[in-house]
């Protein structure tokens, strides 16, 4: 068995991990998968700007230093926890005629994944991955990409593109969540309020703002999210 945390971590990438046998003892071992279930259930019952080694150590009933013979630092824990999340994806065999629509079907998943935990996008917009979950996912979606007759340089840097505003779009979810809560929400606008105010503006220095403000505040979140996403593959293609 690797001897240090950094050593645990390697070969946790190299290969699948496997959980510690179980133990002798009364007390439940800390394992690497024990770890990031701890980690998920204080983002999602704190947010992420919760998340710490210490925090997960006291959700697990131990130390930090307990932790440390798993993973290195808090980098290490973000790469774990985006492993977890993206462990819950399910990848299809990639369909030539329905790449536009399976890369959808995926993106969407990893955007039901983050919104599940606030702010947990933060962690993916901040970590180079190297999970063997994540790089998982990756791999499905480039295939997806190539069997859409997408050139590999463009399909490596739209996966880049798609993925940075997945997870920007989670992020901004959450935050609207977060100031939804706060006792002073009042810049929080609802669609017919911003209308309101978008049809109130002068003419003369806002006509084009007036006309379509219907245009500006139309669509859900989510209506939105397919567009971008479509909007970008749609482009793909092109000479």
């Amino acid at each position: 068995m690797p001897s240090g945390p950094r050593q645990r971590r390697a070969a946790r990438h190299a290969q699948p991990a496997a959980e510690a046998a179980a133990s002798s003892t009364r007390k439940t071992p800390i394992t690497v998968g024990r770890i990031a279930d701890a980690a998920l259930q204080v983002v999602a019952t704190e947010g992420y700007d919760a998340l710490t080694i210490r925090r997960v150590a006291a959700v697990l009933g131990t130390g930090p230093s307990s932790l440390y013979a798993h993973i290195v630092n808090k980098d290490d824990l973000d790469d774990l926890l985006v492993g977890r999340l993206y462990s819950e994806v399910v990848l299809p065999e990639p369909d030539p005629a329905r790449w536009r629509e399976q890369i959808l079907d995926v993106y969407e998943q990893i955007r039901d994944q983050y919104l599940k935990y606030p702010g947990v996008s933060r962690a993916v917009l901040a970590t180079v991955p190297t999970n063997l979950d994540t790089l998982r996912v990756g791999e499905g979606m480039l295939a997806i990409l190539l069997a859409g007759g997408i050139e590999p340089q463009t399909a490596a840097w739209a996966l880049d593109a798609l993925s940075l505003y997945v997870g920007a779009y989670a992020m901004e979810q959450a935050l609207v969540q977060q100031q939804r809560k706060h006792p002073d929400q009042q810049w929080v606008l609802g669609r017919e309020e911003l209308l309101r105010r978008f049809t109130a503006l002068p003419a003369d220095t806002f006509p084009q703002t007036r006309r379509y403000a219907a245009e500006l505040t139309s669509g859900t979140g989510h209506d939105r999210f397919e567009f971008t996403l479509g909007l970008i593959m749609d482009n793909l293609t092109r000479p």
